[in-house]
């Protein structure tokens, strides 16, 4: 049986961290917090919901929000869903939304959905840099401009935008910011007590959390514009009906709370091994950089590798990467965010995405600049 290849692709999905595990089986089996949170004319229904609550403070502590702003969802997918659909419908008549070509499928498709629906959207081109500045947001907003919605870092290429000064831009025109936070939890600052950000998607399985749980923050200003999408006992203060999964927040939650912030430890730890995985990386032929080389967080890297003879599957018996992002790779189609960054279909194919994450360790780095040296030098001589 082959070995298992070496794990560096955390943007995709990170290991449920084993304190994580622990914190969720107290909520499963007969002698566990198994009840329902909405139960509370006993004992075991008020347990859970004691549960519930506790994470929702653990999160609303990682991220400066205060607990009763945040409702549960499935994860980042149906919060950018929520959040965009919501204040959609909340506006009683179209509007105008503006975006980026660079955001992720999930609010680019339901872009596309409200744009069906009569609302004019405006997707901006990132720089030359893949970075959406707050001059192009400026610029952009109209009149009947509601809603803005960007991501904080880029999940394929780890850029940084500058939520916080879109916000002023975007909160003193008068319309609300959606920030897609999947990728940023204990890479990016986040205080929504100080930012001035309407509503932010989370994930769990981002931050050694479980798959399937997620989290919208829904600010004081969105709140009254805000419609739900699912209906059904009006759960989560009407705003997201059906039974809470209690063992997937309670391990949200302990994910949070282990998440940590930038400039810390483990944060610096990673930094010195993505410098040295990219210095080395890029000294290789035909190996570039795809993004801004300094607005970025250190856990992500996209290299575009420029040579004929270069296949990424070569790759992957030893190394576990990814050539486009998990929401591209589906339909096999070329990275749209590539693309707009200005890469053409063989340079968007002939990119991989690495990231680094919790476990990744100091040897990890030389097996990949190991592995790399000696399958792009073949690629060049093959190709010369």
């Amino acid at each position: 049986m082959p070995s298992t290849p070496l794990y560096f692709d955390y943007a995709a999905t990170t290991p449920v961290d084993d304190r994580v595990i622990a914190a969720m089986l107290t909520c499963l089996g007969r002698d566990a917090t198994f009840g329902n949170p909405a139960s509370s004319g006993h004992a075991h229904g008020q347990a859970a919901r004691e549960a519930v609550e506790q994470a929702r403070g653990q999160i609303a502590a990682q991220v400066g929000a205060q607990a009763d702003d945040l409702v549960w969802t499935s994860g980042a997918t149906e919060s950018n869903n929520l959040a965009l659909k919501g204040i959609a419908q909340g506006c009683g008549q179209p509007g105008h939304l503006i975006t980026s070509q660079l955001e992720h499928k999930a609010v680019l498709d339901t872009a596309a959905e409200l744009e069906r629906l009569g609302w004019a959207v405006t997707r901006l081109a990132p720089d030359a840099q893949g970075l959406i500045q707050p001059d192009a947001v400026r610029a952009a907003l109209r009149p009947d401009t509601r809603l803005v919605s960007l991501m904080a870092v880029n999940n394929e290429l780890g850029t940084i935008t500058d939520f916080a000064q879109v916000g002023a831009l975007v909160r003193e025109h008068g319309a609300l910011l959606h920030v897609d936070a999947a990728q940023a939890v204990g890479k990016v600052l986040i205080d929504l007590g100080r930012q001035a950000v309407d509503l932010m998607s989370f994930s769990a399985h981002k931050v050694y959390g479980p798959k399937g749980i997620g989290a919208l923050y829904v600010g004081p200003r969105a709140r009254p514009l805000m419609r739900a999408q699912m209906h059904g006992g009006g759960h989560e203060r009407g705003l997201r009906s059906g039974t809470l999964a209690t063992h997937q927040i309670v391990g949200m939650g302990s994910a949070f709370a282990l998440a940590g912030q930038p400039g810390e430890a483990e944060y610096q730890r990673l930094d010195q091994l993505a410098r040295r995985l990219r210095e080395g990386l890029l000294a290789l032929p035909g190996v570039s950089l795809n993004g801004c080389p300094v607005q970025r967080v250190p856990h992500t890297l996209n290299l575009c590798i420029d040579a004929k003879g270069f296949n990424s599957l070569a790759l992957a018996s030893e190394l576990a990467l990814s050539s486009t992002s998990a929401c591209n790779s589906a339909s096999n189609s070329a990275s749209h965010v590539l693309l707009a960054l200005g890469l053409d279909e063989r340079q968007a194919r002939n990119s991989v995405r690495l990231s680094l994450g919790r476990y990744t360790q100091e040897g990890d780095i030389d097996t990949v600049l190991a592995v790399f040296g000696r399958v792009v030098n073949g690629a060049a001589v093959a190709l010369w």
